[in-house]
């Protein structure tokens, strides 16, 4: 698919661009596609250069995500592209659903996991502190990185700009526990995961809206 729409994009000049990128072939496309001078841009998911296709445990719902995981070799691939610039942005795909709908037989139950609250850990505990990407990367690839993309006047600290800020620890150690997730839904494959680095303040229209306890 992701072919075909790069073959698309340049037949009828259109901007493309390529959610949720999960397969190295898809990386190696998009690469090329790039150093064309097509108009494309691409994002990952941190659940997709975070964990493998092995790492599902039988019958849980919560590694049931569109698209699938992948390979360790897709995953090595996901994390060059992030790391070399082929990457645009990081996305969460947060899809939250009720434990009702997830606890079904795994090919009957809907995709997605909750993707917000564990991004940050993700990306420092796979990424930045293993030294595959700065810290001044990762936080482009979640701010001015998908306001490129979108051609959003956002995610600077430029005077004027709206004030929606997140506030990091890179060594802030914490443990996610969905039961204690402001979120309706507790779909997350990483429930009980043991993270370093994190938000610990979150700032909206200059307003603190979250602190981290």
């Amino acid at each position: 698919m992701v072919a075909r729409d790069i073959l698309l994009a340049e037949l009828t000049g259109v901007r493309y661009h390529v959610a949720h990128l999960s397969t190295r072939y898809a990386v190696a496309m998009v690469k090329y596609a790039k150093s064309r001078g097509l108009p494309i841009s691409c994002e990952v998911c941190p659940h997709h250069f975070a964990i493998t296709d092995s790492d599902v445990k039988a019958y849980d719902a919560n590694y049931k995500m569109k698209p699938p995981l992948r390979s360790c070799c897709d995953v090595d691939a996901l994390i060059e592209g992030i790391a070399d610039g082929t990457v645009d942005a990081l996305a969460t795909d947060h899809a939250p659903h009720p434990g009702s709908e997830k606890m079904q037989e795994f090919e009957k139950c809907p995709f997605g996991i909750l993707g917000l609250e564990t991004a940050l850990g993700l990306t420092f505990q796979r990424l930045v502190h293993p030294g595959k990407l700065s810290l001044a990367k990762m936080v482009e690839l979640y701010t001015t990185g998908p306001s490129r993309v979108l051609r959003l006047n956002r995610g600077t600290l430029a005077t004027g700009a709206p004030a929606d800020v997140t506030v990091l620890d890179p060594n802030l150690s914490w443990t996610y526990d969905v039961n204690r997730s402001p979120s309706k839904s507790r779909n997350s494959p990483f429930h009980g995961v043991e993270f370093r680095g994190g938000a610990v303040a979150t700032i909206v229209n200059g307003s603190v809206v979250w602190r981290y306890e």
